[in-house]
């Protein structure tokens, strides 16, 4: 495993100090900072910016958590369209692609491992992509 894509919900949870999942949050991300190197992607930043009021804040936010910015190679893109026309046949009702589909596209394609809560849609989509949830 060359590292690990954190998604939003992980680091949101520690931004905002969520009450249930901090805790759990701060400890997976320190425990596999010591073993992987750790990314985000651009769709990750977006929804963590939802945080902050000044690109300069979540600039320095995700700096101290370690976590570097990884860009979505075009077989990623790709990959999340496919998952999503399969969303679409089993008659999801959003009509453009989820952050979901791109995150765990992304963790498919780069063969991460992904820190995430929102284990159901990536295990439906993405079935060989390595989860870290609680």
């Amino acid at each position: 495993m060359k590292g690990a894509l954190v998604d939003s919900s992980v680091i949101l949870d520690i931004f905002e100090n969520d009450p249930v999942w901090a805790d759990w949050s701060e400890a997976s991300l320190a425990t596999y900072a010591t073993q992987l190197p750790l990314f985000i992607n651009p769709v990750i930043y977006a929804e963590v910016s939802i945080s902050f009021q000044r690109i300069e804040e979540l600039e320095e936010a995700i700096a101290g958590c370690g976590l570097r910015m990884l860009p979505m190679p075009k077989e990623a893109l790709f990959l999340a369209g496919k998952a999503f026309l399969k969303y679409r046949r089993r008659k999801g009702s959003k009509a453009s692609p989820l952050p979901d589909f791109f995150i765990g596209a992304h963790a498919a394609v780069e063969g991460l491992l992904l820190l995430t809560r929102d284990v159901k849609r990536m295990k439906t989509y993405f079935p060989t992509v390595k989860t870290v949830s609680p």
